[in-house]
Protein backbone atom coordinates (compact mmCIF):
# COMPACT_ATOMS: atom_id res chain seq x y z
CA UNK A 1 0.00 0.00 0.00
CA UNK A 2 1.28 3.48 -0.86
CA UNK A 3 1.17 6.21 1.78
CA UNK A 4 2.21 8.77 -0.84
CA UNK A 5 3.88 8.75 -4.24
CA UNK A 6 7.21 7.45 -2.91
CA UNK A 7 6.44 5.98 0.52
CA UNK A 8 4.90 2.60 1.29
CA UNK A 9 3.27 1.19 4.38
CA UNK A 10 5.75 -1.70 4.25
CA UNK A 11 8.77 0.58 4.74
CA UNK A 12 6.92 2.55 7.43
CA UNK A 13 6.29 -0.55 9.60
CA UNK A 14 9.56 -2.41 8.86
CA UNK A 15 11.59 -3.07 11.99
CA UNK A 16 14.67 -5.20 12.55
CA UNK A 17 13.81 -5.40 16.25
CA UNK A 18 10.28 -6.66 15.48
CA UNK A 19 11.68 -9.26 13.07
CA UNK A 20 14.35 -10.46 15.53
CA UNK A 21 11.93 -10.67 18.45
CA UNK A 22 8.90 -11.86 16.47
CA UNK A 23 6.85 -8.80 17.48
CA UNK A 24 3.66 -8.09 15.54
CA UNK A 25 3.95 -4.55 14.18
CA UNK A 26 0.67 -4.42 12.26
CA UNK A 27 -0.96 -0.97 12.46
CA UNK A 28 -4.68 -0.34 12.89
CA UNK A 29 -6.53 1.67 10.24
CA UNK A 30 -6.31 4.92 12.24
CA UNK A 31 -2.52 4.43 12.48
CA UNK A 32 -2.38 3.97 8.70
CA UNK A 33 -4.45 7.12 8.22
CA UNK A 34 -1.98 9.02 10.42
CA UNK A 35 0.96 7.61 8.45
CA UNK A 36 -0.67 8.77 5.20
CA UNK A 37 -1.01 12.28 6.64
CA UNK A 38 2.65 12.31 7.73
CA UNK A 39 3.86 10.99 4.37
CA UNK A 40 1.76 13.36 2.29
CA UNK A 41 2.31 16.50 4.36
CA UNK A 42 5.96 16.10 5.41
CA UNK A 43 7.89 13.16 3.99
CA UNK A 44 6.86 13.45 0.32
CA UNK A 45 7.46 17.22 0.08
CA UNK A 46 10.84 16.66 1.79
CA UNK A 47 11.75 13.94 -0.71
CA UNK A 48 10.67 16.10 -3.64
CA UNK A 49 12.99 18.87 -2.42
CA UNK A 50 16.05 17.04 -1.05
CA UNK A 51 16.02 13.52 -2.49
CA UNK A 52 15.28 10.01 -1.23
CA UNK A 53 14.29 9.85 2.44
CA UNK A 54 15.13 6.73 4.42
CA UNK A 55 12.67 5.88 7.20
CA UNK A 56 14.71 4.20 9.93
CA UNK A 57 11.77 3.96 12.33
CA UNK A 58 8.12 4.64 11.55
CA UNK A 59 5.10 3.00 13.13
CA UNK A 60 5.75 1.04 16.34
CA UNK A 61 3.19 -1.20 17.98
CA UNK A 62 2.98 -0.90 21.76
CA UNK A 63 5.11 -4.06 22.14
CA UNK A 64 7.75 -2.86 19.67
CA UNK A 65 7.86 0.60 21.23
CA UNK A 66 8.50 -0.99 24.64
CA UNK A 67 11.16 -3.28 23.16
CA UNK A 68 13.13 -0.33 21.74
CA UNK A 69 12.75 1.73 24.93
CA UNK A 70 10.39 4.30 23.39
CA UNK A 71 8.29 6.66 25.44
CA UNK A 72 4.82 5.28 26.22
CA UNK A 73 3.48 8.55 24.72
CA UNK A 74 5.59 8.25 21.55
CA UNK A 75 3.88 9.45 18.41
CA UNK A 76 5.49 6.46 16.65
CA UNK A 77 2.79 4.34 18.40
CA UNK A 78 0.07 6.21 16.50
CA UNK A 79 1.73 6.33 13.07
CA UNK A 80 2.34 10.05 13.48
CA UNK A 81 6.17 10.00 13.65
CA UNK A 82 9.18 8.83 11.70
CA UNK A 83 12.92 8.85 12.27
CA UNK A 84 14.57 9.68 8.97
CA UNK A 85 17.87 10.32 7.22
CA UNK A 86 18.78 11.57 3.76
CA UNK A 87 22.14 10.28 2.56
CA UNK A 88 24.51 13.14 1.80
CA UNK A 89 22.39 15.80 3.52
CA UNK A 90 23.48 16.94 7.00
CA UNK A 91 20.81 16.20 9.60
CA UNK A 92 20.46 19.85 10.68
CA UNK A 93 19.74 20.78 7.04
CA UNK A 94 16.93 18.20 6.94
CA UNK A 95 15.47 19.73 10.12
CA UNK A 96 15.76 23.27 8.78
CA UNK A 97 14.04 22.38 5.52
CA UNK A 98 11.08 20.87 7.36
CA UNK A 99 10.87 23.82 9.78
CA UNK A 100 10.88 26.34 6.93
CA UNK A 101 8.64 24.57 4.42
CA UNK A 102 5.92 22.33 5.86
CA UNK A 103 3.59 21.93 8.81
CA UNK A 104 4.88 19.59 11.52
CA UNK A 105 4.13 18.76 15.12
CA UNK A 106 7.62 18.04 16.42
CA UNK A 107 11.18 17.99 15.09
CA UNK A 108 14.00 16.49 17.13
CA UNK A 109 17.59 16.75 15.92
CA UNK A 110 18.84 13.51 17.45
CA UNK A 111 22.47 12.82 18.32
CA UNK A 112 24.06 14.91 15.55
CA UNK A 113 27.84 15.40 15.81
CA UNK A 114 28.98 18.62 14.11
CA UNK A 115 31.32 17.89 11.24
CA UNK A 116 30.09 14.30 10.83
CA UNK A 117 27.57 14.45 7.97
CA UNK A 118 26.47 10.86 8.60
CA UNK A 119 25.67 11.30 12.29
CA UNK A 120 22.30 11.49 13.94
CA UNK A 121 18.83 11.50 12.48
CA UNK A 122 15.69 13.61 12.35
CA UNK A 123 12.60 12.65 14.32
CA UNK A 124 9.58 14.32 12.72
CA UNK A 125 5.90 14.09 13.57
CA UNK A 126 2.66 15.39 12.13
CA UNK A 127 -0.77 15.13 13.70
CA UNK A 128 -4.28 15.38 12.34
CA UNK A 129 -5.76 15.20 15.86
CA UNK A 130 -5.47 18.94 16.44
CA UNK A 131 -3.00 21.73 15.92
CA UNK A 132 0.60 20.93 15.09
CA UNK A 133 2.80 22.41 17.82
CA UNK A 134 5.86 23.19 15.66
CA UNK A 135 8.05 22.13 18.59
CA UNK A 136 11.78 22.02 17.82
CA UNK A 137 14.16 20.08 20.09
CA UNK A 138 17.69 18.69 20.10
CA UNK A 139 18.58 15.40 21.77
CA UNK A 140 22.15 14.84 22.95
CA UNK A 141 23.88 12.43 25.29
CA UNK A 142 25.43 14.17 28.30
CA UNK A 143 27.35 11.99 30.77
CA UNK A 144 25.47 8.93 29.52
CA UNK A 145 22.03 10.54 29.87
CA UNK A 146 19.84 11.75 27.00
CA UNK A 147 19.02 15.43 27.44
CA UNK A 148 16.60 17.49 25.35
CA UNK A 149 16.92 21.21 24.73
CA UNK A 150 14.67 23.59 22.82
CA UNK A 151 15.75 24.66 19.35
CA UNK A 152 18.40 23.27 17.03
CA UNK A 153 21.56 23.18 19.13
CA UNK A 154 24.70 21.70 17.60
Amino acid sequence: MNLSENFTLEEFVRSQTAARRNIDNTPLQNHIDNAVALAQNVLQPLRNALGPVIVTSGYRSEALNAAVGGSPRSQHRFGEAADIVINGVPTPDVCKWIINNVAFDQIILEFYEPGNINSGWTHVSYTSRGSNRKEVLTAARMNGVVEYSYGLNY
